[in-house]
């Protein structure tokens, strides 16, 4: 009746004959039962007709989602590949950025742009190779693995089907799972995935998987080769205002039962608590703090000591209280010896402020904030490079020898990391030696040598928009970074001052304010 597989409708009929055979009462017959009861609900032959309409695939895409272009771009390519050949093995997308930025989202618009069912699990955590292929029947209790129990859920052999937190896959005695979702994503081999319960070879080579992570580098590199990876960096604070209007307040105002005429936020307000109150890649905090805004109008109405609110910048501090991100860029780089540098973080970019200090001593350096090994060698590469260079620095050759310098990182609670901070540190340590103020507005990213030149450095468009959020003017980058201005927003480009540099002579003169030049 089910039209099951050949293979399937014998390991079934060979069940039901053992079935027949046994007491009703036994354990071997519930779990003969169970497993039929499996089998048989499977949906092998059963799938939805996919709407292929690309136009009507953008509409959607664009009306769920605000900006993200180029993750759109990739996703209706890949139908428009699927409308001229329905056959083709598609895959697998791998959508990796900071927490907020939209990526379990994208699938569900995929999954309605398609018109497909939409199956979600999250990986995070998953450390039994059993989740993913199933338990052996040999007990009482055993189950498939997640990927058949989600196809029995979406009854229907093609579902998009969303693998949530790959990147946070663990491992232990009982297996590795990340091995075992090799077969699931492989399109060359996952058209007979054997499932252990199961012990039958199911065709998920129609099902459209779709991947998420923070981050890359917890990935096994043999299941990171079959995903393509597209990246969602982050969002500007325009774009964070126009998705805040468009979606976050609507939705906030419906689950604080208010309407559009009860509550308005001005845009001048929404800008206010992004710069005041988060500074993220994503937008969860922000709507996070629409809610909190929505909560107290919400109160203030029901008590009737209004009846309407329009929140402008000066409502804020009551809503939300006291401003929570500091600002005082121009305080804290008032000395000479600071240098503010660009890090990249799995949520997004930030400011790493980069202090130097030197007192009397004999050749001592000290290096605090919980810096990791990468981080202490670029600062004695850095010393290194100005000891060697001192003349042309207009630093006394034997300045090192009764000198003790302290390189300190502030937020020393937090451990950091990386090549990408060796410029700002020489920067720093060239400022406090020359007493050259750093100019304002300035932050800068790059790995330096012993030669000094600036070799290149990762995450570019993160450390770029945390510079945009900052407020940051001017940025001295990488000559060999240039390449990742393409994917910046022109907007961020045309707001900020971009210096390509080869060597660190050009990042001082760029960085370092003239030494004649005196207040009068």
């Amino acid at each position: 009746e089910k039209n099951l597989p050949e293979e399937a409708k014998k390991e079934a009929l060979r069940e039901l004959e053992r079935l027949s055979r046994m007491n009703p009462a036994s354990a071997e017959y519930t779990v003969s039962s169970t497993y039929l009861d499996w089998i048989t609900a499977l949906p092998w032959n059963e799938s939805t007709p996919d709407n292929l309409d690309i136009k009507k695939a953008r509409e959607v895409l664009d009306e769920d989602h605000y900006g993200l272009e180029k993750a759109k771009k990739r996703i209706i390519e890949y139908l428009a590949v699927r409308k001229l050949k329905p056959d083709s093995k598609g895959p697998i997308l791998c959508f990796v950025g900071p927490p907020g930025t939209g990526k379990t989202s994208l699938g569900t618009s995929i999954a309605r742009a398609l018109e497909r069912k939409f199956v979600r699990i999250s990986l995070g955590g998953v450390r039994d190779e059993a989740e993913i292929r199933g338990h052996r029947r040999t007990y009482i209790g055993a189950l498939p693995g997640r990927v058949i129990q989600g196809l029995r859920r979406a009854e229907s052999n093609n579902p998009v089907f969303m693998l949530d937190e790959i990147d946070k896959v663990g491992s232990d005695f009982r297996g590795d799972p990340s091995s075992a979702l090799l077969e699931v994503l492989d399109p060359q081999q996952n058209n007979s995935f054997s499932d252990h319960y199961l012990d039958v070879p199911f065709d998920l080579s129609h099902v459209m998987f779709i991947t998420t992570a923070n981050i890359l580098d917890t990935i096994p590199p043999a299941l990171l080769d079959r995903l393509e990876v597209i990246e969602l960096t982050g969002y500007t604070q325009e774009e964070k205002v126009k998705i805040a209007e468009r979606y976050l307040i609507p939705r906030q105002l419906s689950e604080n039962g208010l309407n559009a005429e009860q509550l308005k936020i001005e845009s001048a307000a929404l800008e206010g608590i992004i710069k005041g109150y988060t500074r993220e890649a994503g937008v969860r905090n922000l709507e996070r703090e629409i809610a909190n805004i929505c909560r107290g109008v919400a109160a203030e109405i029901a008590e009737d000591k209004i009846k309407e609110k329009k929140v402008t910048p000066k409502d804020l501090h009551k809503y939300l209280g006291a401003v929570r991100v500091m600002t005082d860029f121009d305080a804290r780089i008032s000395k000479p010896g600071i240098a503010i540098g660009l890090a990249w973080t799995p949520v997004g970019g930030d400011l790493l402020f980069i202090e130097a200090t030197a007192m009397k001593g004999k050749k001592g350096l000290t290096l605090t904030g919980q810096l990791g090994d990468v981080m202490k060698e670029s600062a004695a590469a850095a010393l290194s490079f100005i000891r060697t260079n001192s003349k042309a620095l207009g630093v006394p050759a034997n300045f090192f020898d009764d000198t003790d310098i302290h390189i300190h990182i502030p937020a020393g609670a937090i451990p950091k990391d990386g090549p990408s901070a060796g410029v700002t540190m020489l920067t720093a340590l060239t400022s406090l030696l020359t007493s050259r103020k750093i100019k304002k507005n300035l932050a800068m990213t790059g790995e330096i040598t012993l030669r000094g030149a600036v070799l290149p450095v990762g995450g570019i468009k993160e450390k770029v928009l945390a510079a945009y959020r900052a407020g940051i003017k001017t940025i001295i980058l990488p000559a060999w970074n240039k390449k990742d201005l393409e994917d910046i927003p022109v907007s961020v480009q045309k707001s900020i001052k971009f210096h390509f540099v080869n060597d660190m002579m050009e990042v001082l003169k760029l960085a370092l304010e003239n030494k004649g030049k005196k207040k009068r």
